[in-house]
Parts: structure tokens; C-alpha cells; sequence
């Protein structure tokens, strides 16, 4: 069987590459699989994998067969692509890489010297493909970064999901709000619905201006649909049609995001769902690496917060899912995040941190985070050479009773999923 793993493992050494051009040759190859379904495409800051699993839940519960794909993963890359809530099988994927392989290896050809298909773009490309292959109705589509020059984009989508916008990525995505919130639009077709979750000043203008040069419907949280709990109202109906909706998901941003998915469902399928099926969906879905609880005494809790906005909503809603437990921070954070941002919302939670570094490239030094994490008035901060010996000097120091949040990094995340670390905490 093809290795799709490592092929795509191999492909990293090329980095990120912007522009479309390469995705475009390689749809052309693949026969243009991305036309062959309808689509959502979710862009935005933060929230943008849980309100695309939200989404997808939604329509597949309401008779659509609906896939999805999702970045980044957790254990394996197979779990980008899922179709009717479940990720494709080891082997489906292994052929759909294969065959995306075999159309780049075409296209680099075509191309530069110092040019060739990038790991996101053959990956993307294999999605499109299985996705295609697999016959589903209608897909949802996290973007990866930005959303302008993102290989998702070649898509057309007839919704497209603003989340949010944050400042991140900005040597690529541009200094402020506006900026980033231009690149992030600049793919809602003309005539398509916009549904836009909670935004700052700037980003709703470039919303309600983007939105009237595109002849889009525009449907912005808080004026045309609301949060879960806080007496929602959507795109069809008005009045409150989802009385009694709990979120299996913990966090208040998860509420939001739901709101935004349902919304996006409605605008999708032209009319008011089933509230039953929003129910279930809501009851039912699981969220993994979002304010996820793993093991008990003590309790350990997943969240793939990475950068300060993402911290901002951790917080608020950490303390529904610890009570009154002293809380021991695990930390890892990227070279290109805003780790002063990160570690300034983490130190009010915390009694204390154990730093250290994924095996991502690009991870920040622990012994850095551990200095800055004092000058900014954390406590008890210490050192631990990889995630699994930090997640057992958290334990430790909680104790029984206590807390650990393992946070700032998704690949700090990956790595602990596939280590036996936190079986042994359950």
C-alpha cells in the first residue's frame, strides 16, 4: 500500500509556497473533483475546525451526505477527510494521496526550478478528490491560512463562514484587523451567502463592504442570529425554533460557533432545520483538542489555544470545566505565535507551568517561554524536555485533586494523543 504518510511528510521540506496557480494545474489533472460537489468554505482566526464539524453535523443530520475536511490532525493525516462524520479508512486514503501524487508529479513538471507542489496543496488536492470519489452532496471546507491564495480556495462555494478575525499571521495576512479580514473575504463569490460570526469594528466594516460589492447576503452574530443560550434566533427563523439546545462541546466560544453553523446550515439549505436534528447534533458531536477533559485526578484538559485571541476565549470558559481546582499549565507555542499574548492570558489561570517543545519545527525553546512567563508575573514555572515528562511533572504537581490545561500548541496536542501519557492518568 502506498505511504501516504511519508509522502506527504516529505513534501514539508518544500514549506509554503502562496498563489493557486499549482492547485489549479492540479485539479486540471484531476479531472476538477472540486466541481463535482456543492460546498461550505469556513475561514476565519479561531473556531474554524469546531464550526466546520458543527456544519458538516448539521446538514448530514438533516439527509445531506456531507463530507468534510479539516486541518490540521491530531494522529494521523487521514483524519483531515471525513465523510458522514467519520474519517476516511487508511486505505481510501493511501489511494486518494497516491493518485494526488501522481497528478503533482505532472504538474512539477510544468513548473520552475525552484517551484514545485507544496504538502498542503497535495493533501488539499487529495481531499477534493476522495471527496469527489466518495459522492457526497456537499462538503465543508476549513481554509488553512488566510483564504485568499489558500489551496481550499479553488472551490465555489455558496456559503462561506467568517468566524472571526484575529491578529495572526500578520507578516503574511497583513498588521491589522482590516487586513486580515480582506485576505480572509477576498474568496466570497459573487452572490453567495456570508454568514459572520463575532467581529470587531474593523473587520465588520470590510464584512458589510465586501459583502455589497459581492451581492452577497450577509448575516452578522448578534444582529441577524445569535449565540446558543442566549435566546438564538438564525438566518429563516426569527423567533427562538431551537428552545433546549445543550452543547456536548464545554466553552462559551463553542455556542457561538454552533450559532454560526446552524446559521451557515440554514443559508445552505434555504430553510429552517429540524430543531430535533439541531438537538442531536448539538448533544452528540465531540470536539477533540478543544477544552476537551481526558483523564480525571486529576483532571487533564486539552485545548489547542495558539494564539492570544484563542487564549481570551480559553479562559473564559476554563473555569466552567475546572471549578475551583488549582490549575497546572503544559506549554509549548510556535516561533511565528505571540507567546507574550499567549502566556499573558495563561497566568492569571495558572499556580503554575511546566514548559517545553513539541517536535514541530518552529517550537520556541522552553527555557524561553519559562523567562518570559516570569517577567510577565507567572509563578512556579519549570523546564521539562518533551511533552510526555511535562505532562508528568503537571500531574505531580496538581496532585489528586488538582488541574492540568495542556495548551499553546495543536502539535503539542498530537504528540501527547500518541503517547501513552495520558492513559495512564485516567
Amino acid at each position: 500500500m502506498f505511504d501516504a504518510e511519508r509522502y506527504l511528510l516529505s513534501l514539508e521540506l518544500f514549506g509554503m509556497r502562496f498563489g493557486l496557480d499549482r492547485m489549479r494545474r492540479l485539479m486540471t489533472v484531476l479531472d476538477s473533483p472540486q466541481e463535482r460537489f456543492a460546498s461550505v468554505q469556513v475561514v476565519g482566526t479561531n473556531g474554524k475546525s469546531s464550526t466546520a464539524r458543527m456544519t458538516a453535523a448539521l446538514l448530514q443530520r438533516h439527509g445531506v451526505s456531507t463530507g468534510a475536511y479539516l486541518s490540521p490532525h491530531l494522529t494521523t493525516f487521514a483524519e483531515r477527510i471525513e465523510v458522514e462524520g467519520q474519517p476516511i479508512s487508511r486505505e481510501r486514503f493511501a489511494v486518494a494521496v497516491q493518485r494526488a501524487a501522481q497528478a503533482a508529479a505532472l504538474v512539477d513538471r510544468t513548473l520552475g526550478e525552484d517551484d514545485r507542489v507544496t504538502q498542503f496543496e497535495a493533501l488539499t488536492a487529495a481531499a477534493y478528490w476522495e471527496l469527489a470519489r466518495s459522492g457526497v452532496e456537499a462538503a465543508v471546507v476549513e481554509a488553512g491560512l488566510g483564504a485568499r491564495y489558500d489551496a481550499t480556495s479553488v472551490i465555489d462555494s455558496r456559503v462561506l463562514v467568517l468566524t472571526n478575525v484575529g491578529l495572526e499571521h500578520t507578516r503574511w495576512l497583513g498588521p491589522t484587523e482590516r487586513h486580515i479580514a480582506e485576505e480572509k473575504l477576498a474568496v466570497l463569490r459573487p452572490g453567495a451567502t456570508l454568514i459572520a460570526g463575532p467581529l470587531g469594528p474593523e473587520a465588520a466594516a470590510v464584512a458589510e463592504r465586501v459583502g455589497t460589492e459581492r451581492g452577497a447576503r450577509l448575516f452578522r452574530a448578534g444582529r441577524d442570529f445569535r449565540a446558543v443560550g442566549d435566546r438564538p434566533f438564525t438566518v429563516e427563523t426569527p423567533a427562538s425554533a431551537y428552545p433546549g439546545i445543550e452543547l456536548r462541546a464545554l466553552g462559551g466560544f463553542q455556542r457561538a460557533n454552533f450559532a454560526a453553523a446552524v446559521a451557515a446550515a440554514e443559508a445552505f439549505m434555504g430553510r429552517a432545520l429540524d430543531a430535533g436534528a439541531v438537538r442531536r447534533a448539538a448533544r452528540e458531536l465531540v470536539l477533540p483538542g478543544r477544552l476537551e477533559v481526558v483523564a480525571q485526578h486529576p483532571l487533564v484538559v486539552l485545548d489547542g489555544a495558539h494564539n492570544p485571541s484563542g487564549a481570551r476565549a480559553l479562559a473564559e470558559s476554563l473555569p466552567n470545566v475546572v471549578g475551583d481546582r488549582p490549575v497546572t499549565a503544559v506549554v509549548s507555542i510556535l516561533d511565528d505565535k505571540d507567546a507574550a499574548g499567549i502566556l499573558s492570558t495563561l497566568v492569571p489561570l495558572s499556580d503554575g507551568a511546566v514548559f517545553t517543545r513539541s517536535s514541530r519545527q518552529g517550537a520556541l525553546p522552553p527555557a524561553v517561554l519559562e523567562s518570559l512567563w516570569g517577567q510577565l508575573g507567572g509563578h512556579r514555572g519549570e523546564v521539562a524536555a518533551n511533552p510526555v515528562k511535562a505532562v508528568a511533572a503537571a500531574r505531580r504537581r496538581a496532585g489528586h485533586d488538582g488541574a492540568v490545561l495542556v495548551t499553546g500548541s495543536i502539535y503539542l496536542l498530537a504528540e501527547l494523543v500518541r503517547a501513552p501519557a495520558l492513559e495512564a492518568a485516567r
